[in-house]
């Protein structure tokens, strides 16, 4: 029990603060959906900013520290703090080096790079030429994210949560002071939206560079490229970044087939997108990123029957949330972007495109957050190579989905495949963790997921016939934002009251977990 209260307080921080970040993110897109609506330049710029993106969210979500938390921790044990930090300045001039050499890369093979991920925009010359030119813009971003990433492994070893969480909500900000100041003064307005974008990968950084100094980092200007630990650190990141990358790698697929379908694809992928990270960023990640230090810790320790339990937990813990979250996307998807986004350059049409991709985005929610908890067990135990040997399966099973769905259902056919894929890749990787560590409460899970159902359909019943009621896109954006809020509010309160009736663990558990919280801030 001790476990789980660490685990959800560490959860609960990461999340906090990533709610915080989202909820910028939210008014970022509503910025960049006014200006620049699903046009030309919205396209150009995704394509563009999902490249250096991709590492972001693959490194910042895991990579790092799926490799060098277990090391870290191990080394730290055994040899001490001193060898501990040696270890981690060598390995901080290693990835300067790789980050230096690779943004370089990114800037001058920027028009082949395009080539690759966006084929469909070679036959429109200004389209491609000015995807090219925000590839190169934003190709520092590609070091500066890079380093804020090992900044947060340093920081999350050590249980400190908040400040990494946090950092990507200046990301958010600079892209907004972007679009509003420096975009209505260029020729091309979509370029200031890139320095909005390097300018926030900077600060990333920046900002935590006093925490790491004070854990204990030092600077030491050498490198040792044969350094075991380096070693053994770089060959557990190299397929922790593939396994990691599997939901990226699948949106690149999909955003490469969606530059071969009509304009606005890419756009409607992007924005259906961006609303179902708002819950896997704040519950998913957020557990992923507060469990891997924990089992790491375990491992460690030898203490596999607290490691089956915290990840026995953090599957209910996620399902509590997601399930219900799946249902209420899929229900409200016209009303919240029809709220959210309906307006300048964002018309109806687009929004029509956009709640095809979040519904078929919405159905893999579960499956998104299940992986976000399930690799990090992989990864506490120095296993990176079986999610990355199940995530190969997984790319291509999303590859066949998208070449079949694409024809009939066009970009949503996407979506589908790519939620379908996850399903597929949380399942594989269920089965083999069970093999592998033994049983992890299984009927527990399933009467869990059955009763969630079961509240979660009631909760949708209600939901439903209150939007439908009350609902009307035509009407002012006041009173759009109070019934949708009061579409959640009904929602929330329908689950919990549900949720207690039948007296669900998760919910008892988040109950006593704010009232321990809430006299620990009164004392």
């Amino acid at each position: 029990m001790e476990n789980n209260q660490k685990l959800g307080q560490a959860a609960g921080t990461v999340g906090g603060m990533t709610l915080v970040s989202r909820l910028l993110g939210l008014i970022r897109d509503l910025v960049i959906a006014m200006q620049f609506g699903a046009t030309s330049a919205a396209d150009a710029f995704f394509v563009a900013f999902r490249i250096p993106n991709v590492q972001r969210k693959i490194l910042g979500e895991g990579a790092i520290s799926a490799a060098f938390i277990p090391v870290f921790t191990e080394i730290r044990n055994q040899k001490g703090e001193e060898d501990a930090w040696i270890m981690t300045a060598n390995l901080f001039n290693i990835l300067l080096t790789v980050l230096i050499t690779s943004s370089l890369a990114l800037a001058i093979f920027a028009p082949y790079i395009i080539m690759v991920f966006a084929p469909g925009f070679m036959p429109t010359p200004e389209k491609f030429n000015l995807t090219v030119l925000l590839t190169q813009w934003m190709a520092p971003y590609f070091l500066f994210i890079g380093l804020a990433v090992f900044c947060m492994g340093i920081l999350n070893t050590y249980n400190m949560f908040a400040l990494p969480a946090i950092t990507p909500a200046i990301l958010n900000i600079c892209m907004i002071l972007g679009t509003l100041i420096i975009s209505p003064n260029l020729d091309q307005p979509v370029i200031g939206l890139a320095i909005g974008v390097i300018t926030g990968g900077f600060l990333q950084f920046v900002i935590q560079i006093p925490a790491i100094f004070r854990c204990g980092f030092k600077f030491i200007p050498s490198i040792d490229w044969k350094n075991p630990e380096a070693l053994r650190i770089t060959k557990l990141m190299i397929p922790a970044i593939f396994g990691l990358a599997i939901y990226e790698l699948n949106m690149l697929v999909d955003t490469l087939l969606a530059s071969l379908l009509p304009e606005g694809s890419i756009s409607y992928l992007y924005y259906g997108n961006r609303l179902v990270q708002l819950p896997l960023g704040v519950f998913g990640v957020a557990l992923g990123v507060a469990i891997l230090p924990m089992l790491s810790h375990q491992v460690a320790n030898k203490d596999f029957s607290e490691m089956i339990k915290t990840i026995a937990f953090g599957i209910r813990l996620i399902l509590f949330i997601t399930i219900p979250a799946t249902i209420g996307l899929i229900l409200l998807r016209f009303p919240i972007v029809n709220t959210l986004w309906e307006r300048g350059e964002f018309n109806r049409l687009t929004t029509e495109g956009t709640t095809i991709a979040l519904l078929y985005y919405s159905v893999g929610l579960c499956a998104f957050c299940g992986i976000k908890v399930i690799v990090p067990a992989f990864y506490s135990l120095q296993d990176t190579k079986t999610p990355a040997k199940v995530g190969i399966y997984s790319i291509l099973l999303n590859i066949i989905l998208n070449l079949i769905l694409m024809g009939p259902l066009k970009h949503g056919g996407l979506a589908l495949a790519t939620s379908i894929s996850a399903l597929f890749n949380v399942i594989l990787l269920i089965y083999l963790l069970r093999k592998r560590i033994g049983l992890m409460g299984g009927r527990k899970i399933l009467s869990s997921v059955i009763k969630l159902f079961f509240v979660s359909g009631v909760m949708g019943i209600a939901v439903y016939f209150f939007n439908v009621t009350f609902f009307d896109p035509n009407s002012k954006l006041v009173l759009k934002l109070l019934i949708l809020s009061a579409d959640i509010a009904i929602g929330v309160l329908v689950y919990a009251v549900l949720s207690r009736i039948i007296q669900n663990e998760e919910l008892t558990f988040l109950i006593e977990l704010t009232r321990k919280r809430k006299n620990k801030s009164s004392a």
